[in-house]
């Protein structure tokens, strides 16, 4: 008998565009961590639709590659790159002067940069907690006020985009610095939303489920392997993972004219991982066994 399970179609293909061509001609958009991974991924997508893409990050050698390679997916727009730490407040006016001199004010911020790593919450150091939460919240919020501040004194509208993630809603064993930092940054978006939105800036959440690509870190790659690697797609409701491309595709919709009455609202792109649950929960296996480690030393 043939299997009846045959999940969620595949995407178009890499290169198709969600929205209309030239949809952000004359627009500049910022994108935070779009050196590598999910970040590029979502700037490839604004690039094709004509905006002038500005990449930031920490490392200026991951920059200048996706430069590179964005520069060749680009429909008529420009692409630069800005080094820049988010925990600092003045690199963060610092990277808006710099998108300004290139292309003009950001009309649209994409807050994609993040920090994570699986640990048991009582091994975490304060220098860990710190490391993710300044970049994840914190970070987040001093990018958000800084294009935030610059619209309202300008009069002009904008709109903002925040990578989060599903344990803001369930909460994240293992990564408790990250899931509490995400729920900071889903809040962000509430909050900003009724704020903001009376001068023409809105702003939305958007989270991934499982998107495999090249910058996964070690640890979760590595937990995605401990898990089953020859499993992936069948752990998803989809039975398949994400692809990059369909996350970009989320982004460009929720930032464009065509979701202009969207603020406030987190949308989730995971096949419904995140809403997934079994009608007999299985063992409960301790954060510490699953991560191979062993009794908890003080």
């Amino acid at each position: 008998m043939e299997n009846p399970l045959r999940g969620l179609p595949a995407p178009p293909p890499l290169g198709a565009a969600a929205l209309p061509p030239g949809t952000y001609a004359g627009q500049v958009v910022l994108v935070t961590g779009g050196g590598t991974g999910l970040g590029k991924a979502i700037a490839a997508e604004f690039a094709r639709l004509g905006a002038d893409v500005v990449i930031a990050g920490r490392h200026a050698g991951r920059l200048d590659a996706a430069c590179a390679e964005l520069a060749a997916v680009a429909g008529a727009g420009r692409v630069a790159a800005a080094v820049c730490d988010i925990r600092d407040p003045e690199r963060v006016s610092d990277v808006f002067d710099a998108a300004e001199a290139a292309f003009g004010p950001p009309d649209v911020l994409v807050n994609n940069a993040a920090a994570n790593f699986p640990c048991p919450a009582e091994d975490l150091s304060p220098n860990a907690w710190r490391a993710v939460v300044d970049i994840t919240l914190t970070g987040t919020w001093f990018m958000t006020r800084e294009f935030g501040r610059r619209h309202l004194a300008a009069g002009t509208p904008g709109s903002i985009v925040n990578i989060g993630a599903s344990y803001a809603w369930t909460g994240g064993p293992g990564f408790a610095h990250s899931a509490a930092a995400k729920a900071g940054v889903k809040n962000l978006v509430e909050t900003l939303a009724v704020e903001w939105g009376p001068y023409g800036i809105q702003i939305n959440g958007l989270v991934p489920g499982l998107f495999p690509h090249a910058d996964m870190s070690e640890d979760i790659r590595g937990g995605l392997d401990r898990g089953a690697p020859d499993a992936k797609d069948g752990r998803q409701p989809a039975l398949r993972v994400g692809e990059p491309r369909e996350l970009g595709w989320a982004a460009t919709f929720l930032a464009s004219p065509y979701a202009r009455f969207v603020t406030g609202h987190t949308l989730v792109v995971d096949g419904a991982n995140w809403q997934r649950r079994s009608l007999v929960n299985p063992e409960v296996v301790p954060v510490r066994a699953q991560l191979g480690r062993g009794p908890f030393a003080p």
